[in-house]
């Protein structure tokens, strides 16, 4: 494993850590640490830090993974559209029968439920198949 990606291994598990302590973690230089860090956020590999949320507050919430089909022609409105949506956590294209997969999140499975019947009805929506997320097994 290379020392970018033992870097970001770290950073996923806390990115809230030190520059000395992931030196140490390391057993690299805290300057040597610091110069990797910035070379991976100018050349665009880290985008931003973010917070890891308890996934006991997480399985409180009800996630669904919605595979959409849209009209070629209409895609990129389509996509444009769901990213609007706040409820959005993940976009993809895909190969196969549907072009797109989503992850949306919401409080209760009501909100969900409307959340779902909106991309249904977004121009452009051939049609979609909403799989449920009962619990999550690994989330890195």
């Amino acid at each position: 494993m290379t020392k970018e990606q033992y870097l970001l291994n770290l950073l996923r598990e806390n990115s809230r850590r030190s520059v000395s302590d992931l030196a140490k973690e390391m057993g690299l230089s805290r300057s040597t640490v610091q110069q990797t860090m910035e070379r991976l956020e100018r050349t665009g590999v880290i985008q931003g830090y973010t917070v890891k949320v308890n996934p006991h507050y997480e399985q409180q919430r009800v996630s669904a993974y919605i595979m959409i089909s849209a009209v070629p022609k209409k895609t990129i409105e389509v996509v444009r559209e769901l990213t609007k949506q706040p409820q959005l956590d993940m976009l993809c294209s895909i190969s196969g029968r549907y072009d797109l997969i989503a992850q949306v999140t919401e409080e209760t499975t009501e909100a969900l439920d409307k959340i779902i019947d909106l991309i249904a009805a977004l121009d452009g929506v051939e049609k979609t198949l909403s799989h449920i997320v009962l619990s999550s097994k690994v989330s890195r």
